[in-house]
């Protein structure tokens, strides 16, 4: 199993970053493995949100099937992997001061015996980790920026 952790500091308040993460059909634009997201239920958000990201590292690309599991406006958001890659994962906000919040992201992820099993589990988290700390820099631009 590949546990990874990132985490950054948003100049900006938990609501206005929960403004940006709350549209899952967005992350493509801060997640650089994520190509493109297709949802399977016709709720796009909120506990029960299904649905498939084209997942991009390197040569490997898969579709990483996901099911909400976790939604509290504003604190977290949960995921189950359910696809070839299965495990969960979280993005946390926490005020840390009047308008900067602390964005967590965690996962716990078990990749396939193709992929190296337990690991390929601990050589792919030190390559997601990496792709992550980029993916948080874009969202801190993008929320800083007054996107959001």
């Amino acid at each position: 199993m590949g546990r990874i952790r990132v985490s950054t500091v948003i100049n900006a308040s938990p609501a206005d970053v929960w403004e940006e993460v709350r549209h899952i059909d967005r992350h493509v634009d801060w997640m650089a493995d994520a190509e493109a997201i297709k949802f399977r239920t016709a709720q796009v958000s909120g506990t029960g949100t299904t649905f498939d990201c084209i997942t991009k590292v390197g040569p490997i690309k898969l579709t990483d099937r996901m099911a909400i599991t976790e939604w509290r406006d504003g604190k977290a958001m949960g995921v189950r992997h359910q696809g070839l890659v299965t495990g969960s994962g979280q993005f946390t906000l926490a005020r840390i001061r009047r308008d900067r919040t602390r964005f967590t992201w965690e996962e716990r992820l078990v990749f396939p015996w193709w992929m190296g099993g337990p690991v390929g589990g601990v050589f792919g988290g030190v390559i997601m980790r990496s792709i992550w700390k980029r993916n948080l820099r874009v969202l801190k631009a993008l929320i800083e920026s007054g996107r959001a």
